[in-house]
């Protein structure tokens, strides 16, 4: 026997090394879809002071009728009824937009509730010879062709509200309350000073919706 026969030859003896592992391959993961968001309910807070607003139109009515624009007393209770209804207007919408409850009840129903509460009290002063019949012709007739062309272009995209119709609102809203409250003596002609600019101003904001209209049909 030679000299380091008794060694072990690991080497020999070591089996084949082996290639890469047999690993099945692992099949990619189902992509998992985002979950829908969930639905808004119908019963939530903006929509609740939309509801409000209706419900205080034919309160405002009664208590116009119950003044006949003579009774201070009723004049004063059918100012802050107007005034409450007509500032739910601007908070629902915020409440909506800040915390996600704008639904379909409420696209509806909002412009619905405004036109009611800002048409009632146009009427009512008209009809009690406190505003120009004109005037309140002009307006209503504004606010239902701006109603009947967003229809028009619903197909197409939203006309979203302009600073202009914001002050038109503005306007409106002032003037009606000037109209409504006992005011004495000449401070009462600021009312009509008031409704004048609101009437140029809600003419001008139709005829710019109709041209964003146009444009938006053609584009």
């Amino acid at each position: 026997m030679t000299e380091g026969s008794g060694r072990t030859d690991w080497a020999a003896a070591a089996p084949p090394a082996s290639g890469p592992a047999d690993v099945e391959p692992v099949a990619d993961p189902e992509p998992v879809a985002d979950p829908l968001p969930a639905p808004v309910p119908v019963a939530n807070a903006a929509n609740a002071l939309t509801a409000l607003r209706i419900v205080l139109v034919p309160v405002f009515v009664v208590l116009v009728a119950s003044s006949a624009l003579v009774h201070p007393g009723w004049r004063i209770a059918a100012t802050v009824t107007f005034a409450v209804a007509s500032t739910t207007d601007l908070v629902d919408g915020w409440i909506a937009r800040r915390y996600g409850l704008v639904t379909s009840f409420g696209k509806v129903a909002d412009p619905i509730a405004d036109k009611a509460l800002t048409g009632a009290a146009l009427v009512l002063l008209s009809w009690y010879d406190r505003l120009p019949w004109w005037v309140t012709v002009v307006i209503l007739a504004r606010e239902l062709g701006v109603t009947l062309i967003r229809f028009w272009v619903i197909r197409y995209g939203v006309i979203a509200a302009s600073r202009g119709g914001k002050v038109k609102t503005a306007l409106q809203i002032l003037a009606i309350v000037w109209y409504l409250w006992p005011v004495p003596g000449v401070a009462a002609g600021i009312g009509g000073w008031i409704m004048g600019l609101a009437v140029i101003v809600t003419v001008a904001t139709g005829l710019d919706y109709v041209v964003r209209a146009v444009r938006l049909r053609r584009a």
